[in-house]
């Protein structure tokens, strides 16, 4: 089993890391913060203007260590990272199968699907006593409809644009009922529908910067088994995308990112208070959430779950290696299918 390696998320502008030695120094007006071993790292993210040594920046691509940059509030902006590591036999495979991958579609609409059927059903069980009639019978009904979609796409052989019509029309339903799902007292928590360049409220806000943050463990895992993260099969090409991570992305959004966001607002560890407004209408989260935010998703990676293909537990934080080894697998043939990451 791959060791999960730590990811080092820098918040704070105008701080400076630096190498010394074999080890990651983080320093914030000339006063050192952080010590991290190189060893231990698979990444570093920084938010905003933070400066980086070329003797760090050298020393991380030598080690495999990836730096991502994001711009203050989260957006991404550039990745510096070293040598590409793909096998070429293994991209080729995966540039043929690309043109025609259905069942690899399939498999992964079926994860996301029965993932986001699981955090409906997992809300029902936890807390649907408490909830209004009418909350718990939309959350009802829409999970027997997507469980009828799941049924559908099993059973398919109609093709690739009709697998995307299956996820869009389970998401649909999802966020439909996502506001049955949140328990804060707060108004301005409330859902309305997916917004997103920009978020236009709180919950898109914090959806999104979880996105963001899983984006970016997909794409590294793609790398990390030597695939081309932006040739996917579900996410059609286009210049500049991450399509495979996108891809790989789509069955651990509602297990990992959803249920995260969902936590922390329904224990009321972030309120309305906690994000701002700007003046093109764009809704973010303050700094001091951000860090909060930045700390669960690090905890949350370090949870185990049992892994239904490899039948052996491992950390949230090491799926997307998991499921990208499998990809890899299959296309090389060492496995019949792509097997999906189903949540329970």
């Amino acid at each position: 089993m791959k060791k999960l390696l730590n990811t080092v998320y820098v918040t704070t502008e105008g701080a400076v890391l630096k190498k010394d030695g074999e080890t990651l120094v983080a320093e914030v007006e000339g006063i050192e913060r952080a010590r991290v071993p190189l060893h231990m790292l698979a990444s570093v993210v920084t938010f905003g203007p933070i400066l980086i040594s070329p003797a760090l920046i050298g020393i991380c691509a030598e080690r495999g260590i990836t730096l991502a940059l994001m711009d203050r509030v989260g957006r991404f902006q550039a990745r510096i990272e070293g040598p590409v590591s793909g096998n070429v036999l293994l991209r080729r495979a995966q540039y043929r199968v690309a043109d025609d991958g259905e069942d690899i579609v399939r498999s992964i609409v079926l994860g996301k699907i029965a993932n986001q059927c699981a955090v409906i059903r997992r809300a029902l069980r936890d807390y649907g006593a408490e909830m209004a009639p009418p909350a718990r019978e939309a959350l009802d009904k829409a999970s027997d409809r997507m469980a009828m979609i799941l049924r559908r796409g099993q059973a398919s052989d109609s093709g690739t644009d009709a697998l995307r019509g299956s996820e869009g029309e389970a998401a649909s339903l999802y966020f439909s009922v996502f506001d049955a799902l949140i328990r804060s007292p707060d108004p301005e928590l409330r859902w309305t529908q997916r917004s997103r360049r920009p978020p236009l409220d709180p919950m898109n806000a914090l959806l999104s910067f979880l996105y963001t943050l899983l984006t970016h463990d997909c794409r590294a895992a793609c790398e990390a088994v030597g695939l081309d993260p932006a040739v996917g099969f579900l996410h059609r090409d286009r210049p500049g995308r991450p399509s495979l991570a996108l891809d790989l992305m789509e069955e651990l959004r509602a297990p990992l990112a959803d249920r995260l966001a969902l936590s922390l607002v329904n224990r009321r560890q972030l309120r309305a208070g906690d994000f701002r407004r700007m003046e093109s209408g764009a809704v973010l989260l303050s700094d001091d959430a951000r860090k909060l935010v930045l700390t669960a998703w690090q905890e949350r990676k370090k949870e185990e779950r049992l892994h239904p293909f490899l039948t052996e537990k491992a950390p949230f934080g090491l799926v997307p290696y998991l499921q990208a080894q499998l990809l890899a697998r299959h296309l090389r043939g060492d496995i019949d299918a792509y097997p999906p990451w189903f949540w329970s």
